[in-house]
């Protein structure tokens, strides 16, 4: 009797995840449907859904929240209509949150998500690059706290804190190397943060996210194969290889360091002609980039020539990686996306003169918050695993 009874409860726990899996691909659906998709007896799904409705995990979908026309039909039709219309369901995505942190060389950005990826809050602060490890662990902290604050929770309260950095990582989220942010080699993050924060975290390289990131939202949606090169303070990219971001044998997969016949130096360009003409003014790589294609744009001849030689450059580098892995999209991310086809066109024109298969080129619109959204949706991943698991 005792093992049926565990079995029985086994039974109700599948089927509750059944149902509750159901609920939450299809949006709003009734009894019967619910049922049927999650092969239940339709007493059994009203068994479960009451159960979900007290736990918060589900709610009923009234049709004034937004329903078409017709869907009041049966209330419009009275006395000619018996009964009353079939209740309806939906997940309720509020019932938890998760936060994304993106570990930046200036900033350090997070958001907060409900279950169906909705944002809810966003805050920002400074980040430094010779600032003490432990300053820098304090910072995400109380960003994770401040965040949740201003979205009305609390962080014992969330379901996951994804965060992503600069660097390498191990698959312990630990950094193992970090040439951007001073003192954040060897800095075992993940144990760090969850020492500082009573939720579960999770940490992943910052280009292996934003590659993620495209493909949750951004201009690589419904493709598989996709190599993603930012473009900012730093040069840094992440590859999509049969629709999940490729870690490599040492989790260094995508990290670029120095390349023969200076394929990365592109930035020369657009430093040289920001120095033209403007000789007295210090610009960095990225600084330049952006004063030059702010003049392309205004129509300076001499800088669309230097912002075409900077794409061209990038797409000299990514010669390299194009050829031997042959992606169907490249996406250029990072503060430069917002040039556009400036930047877009000279990568095309090169792939198209020097690749068999040449791949499509896409400027991102995620910009600066790639990172961060990445890091939403790997904490989502995770709340989801948690939520759907199979018991034991």
């Amino acid at each position: 009797m005792r093992q049926q009874s565990g079995d029985a409860s086994l039974l109700r726990k599948l089927n509750s995840a059944a149902v509750l899996r159901v609920l939450r691909a299809c949006g709003v659906a009734t009894l019967s449907e619910l049922a049927r998709a999650a092969r239940v007896s339709r007493p059994t799904a009203e068994v479960i859904m009451d159960e979900l409705l007290a736990a918060g995990w589900a709610e009923e979908h009234l049709d004034d929240q937004g329903d078409g026309p017709g869907d009041r039909q049966g209330e419009r039709q009275g006395d000619r209509r018996r009964g009353r219309p079939a209740r309806r369901f939906r997940f309720r995505a509020a019932a938890g949150h998760v936060v994304g942190v993106g570990v930046g060389v200036s900033k350090l950005r997070a958001m907060v998500a409900d279950l169906n990826g909705g944002v809810v809050a966003a805050h920002m602060v400074p980040n430094y690059p010779a600032m003490p490890a432990a300053d820098r662990l304090t910072a995400i902290a109380e960003l994770v706290r401040e965040v949740a604050a201003r979205a009305g929770l609390e962080v014992p309260g969330l379901r996951a804190v994804g965060v992503g950095t600069t660097g390498v990582v191990d698959g312990a989220g630990g950094v193992v190397k970090s040439t951007m942010l001073a003192n954040w080699s060897g800095v075992a993050l993940q144990r760090e943060l969850a020492a500082r924060l009573a939720a579960p975290v999770l940490v992943e390289n910052d280009m292996r996210l934003a590659v993620l990131a495209e493909h949750w939202r951004g201009r690589a949606q419904g493709h598989r194969d996709v190599v993603y090169l930012y473009t900012g303070d730093r040069i840094g990219m992440g590859l999509l290889i049969g629709g999940r971001p490729h870690r490599g044998a040492h989790a260094a997969a995508g990290e670029i360091g120095a390349q023969p016949h200076e394929n990365w130096v592109a930035f020369k360009y657009v430093m040289d002609y920001a120095m033209a003409v403007e000789p007295g003014e210090l610009r960095s790589g990225r600084q330049s980039a952006e004063f030059a294609i702010e003049r392309a744009r205004a129509g300076d001849a001499r800088a669309v020539r230097a912002v075409e030689e900077f794409g061209r450059g990038l797409g000299a580098g990514l010669l390299t990686v194009v050829n031997p892995l042959d992606p169907e999209l490249v996406v250029i991310g990072g503060s430069l996306s917002s040039a556009g086809d400036l930047l877009v066109e000279p990568i095309r024109e090169l792939f198209e003169q020097y690749c068999l298969y040449p791949p499509a080129v896409v400027a991102s619109g995620l910009g600066d918050e790639c990172i961060t959204l990445g890091a939403l949706r790997w904490a989502l991943d995770h709340a989801e695993h948690a939520l759907f698991a199979q018991p034991d």
